[in-house]
């Protein structure tokens, strides 16, 4: 196989070529999938990865992909399933532990979220999408204060996450701090974030007020 490429199938056509040879080597199987999933061929991913975990049990990344194909098609279970099987193979890794979070949070259970987003911040502190998780956790249980705090620190590491900036604004408000709610929330629609309707519409009478 050349050393770089420029066209995505050539590098699928010579990946095929090299696992024909030997179909016994995982990261061929692994380097197939993340090209399949750039197509968005997410059957065939889904088969590359798991022979690549035929071929290398305990290739932690390869089950986190997993995790990703099963929540693409809505399937929480299998994506926890998968991400716990990441989390076995290598536990100091904080991806699958943010995304086992993550379904947590889904399935509206902070206090498990809560407790793998600690462990993932543990190994990964400047790890920002377990960070914002942790923010969401921490809202859903009531805790406004935790859930700016844990805001904030995003914002300080990367003022420009959007998401961080919408849910500084959900804690604000619960916390009857109405301008800097609404100032926070303007900053996530400057930076793209869709905020949900239903919040601007809480908003809105305290922007008139201050009209």
């Amino acid at each position: 196989m050349k050393e770089s490429y420029t066209d995505i199938d050539e590098y699928i056509k010579d990946l095929k070529a090299a696992i024909a040879e030997n179909d016994q080597c995982a990261n061929h199987h692994y380097n197939l999938a993340q090209a399949l999933l750039s197509k968005r061929d997410f059957i065939g991913a889904e088969e590359c990865l798991l022979n690549a975990v035929r071929n290398s049990p305990r290739m932690a990344e390869a089950y986190v992909q997993l995790g990703g194909i099963c929540l693409q098609r809505g399937d929480l279970e299998g994506c926890l399933r998968y991400n716990e099987e990441a989390a076995n193979c290598r536990p100091k890794y904080a991806v699958p532990l943010s995304n086992i979070a993550f379904v947590y949070i889904q399935q509206g259970k902070p206090d498990k979220a809560i407790s793998y987003l600690t462990k993932a911040l543990d190994w990964s502190p400047n790890f920002i999408q377990a960070r914002n998780e942790l923010a969401t956790a921490y809202y859903m249980k009531g805790n406004f204060s935790g859930c700016e705090a844990a805001c904030r620190k995003i914002i300080d590491q990367e003022p420009t996450f959007a998401p961080a900036w919408n849910n500084l604004a959900l804690a604000l408000f619960d916390l009857e701090r109405y301008d800097e709610a609404i100032a926070a929330c303007d900053k996530a629609i400057e930076l793209g974030f869709d905020v949900q309707e239903g919040f601007l519409a809480e908003l809105a009478p305290h922007r008139e007020k201050n009209s």
